[in-house]
């Protein structure tokens, strides 16, 4: 089991979560891939996509359902610094995953999030566990909880 898979459980068990986490057989590294897998809607995938904050430089997390796009525009505002790209190597870093399997729990360091209110609209929504082929699935409010995620308008 892959360290970043071990971490996202163990932030599971320390917020008191039940998640199942599912293995794929083959890579979900996008919204579409890890619909098709699950069979769910393609908003029903939460996409965590991570900018830089160019004040701060911090990054910063806007979990998005799988078939919205980030408005770096809006984000910006929202965020209230001007943000800029977060390349793999910081992405790393920071959260301790590999682009393309980013949780929305279980980082190496406390990262601000902000959620895409779409995702609201369901009652679940599944997520990646750390790598590309680990997913897990969480009721909605659960997980503005666990992230401690602010919900907001920032997608086009």
């Amino acid at each position: 089991m892959s360290k970043s898979l071990k971490r996202v459980m163990q932030h599971a068990e320390e917020l008191g979560l039940k998640i199942d986490i599912l293995k794929m057989d083959v890579p979900t590294t996008t919204a579409q891939q890890a619909a098709g897998e699950v069979n769910c809607h393609l908003n029903q995938i939460a996409k965590s996509i991570i900018f830089l904050g160019q004040t701060s430089n911090s990054p910063i997390l806007f979990l998005t359902a799988g078939g919205n796009r980030v408005s770096p525009k809006k984000a910006a505002v929202i965020a209230g610094e001007q943000l800029g790209k977060a390349d793999a190597a910081l992405i790393r870093a920071q959260t301790g995953f590999a682009i393309g399997g980013v949780s929305p729990i279980g980082h190496l360091n406390p990262i601000r999030c902000f959620i895409d209110p779409t995702l609201l609209s369901f009652e679940t929504v599944w997520a990646a566990a750390g790598t590309p082929h680990h997913l897990f699935s969480i009721a909605c409010g659960t997980l503005v909880q666990a992230t401690s995620g602010i919900t907001a308008d920032f997608c086009e």
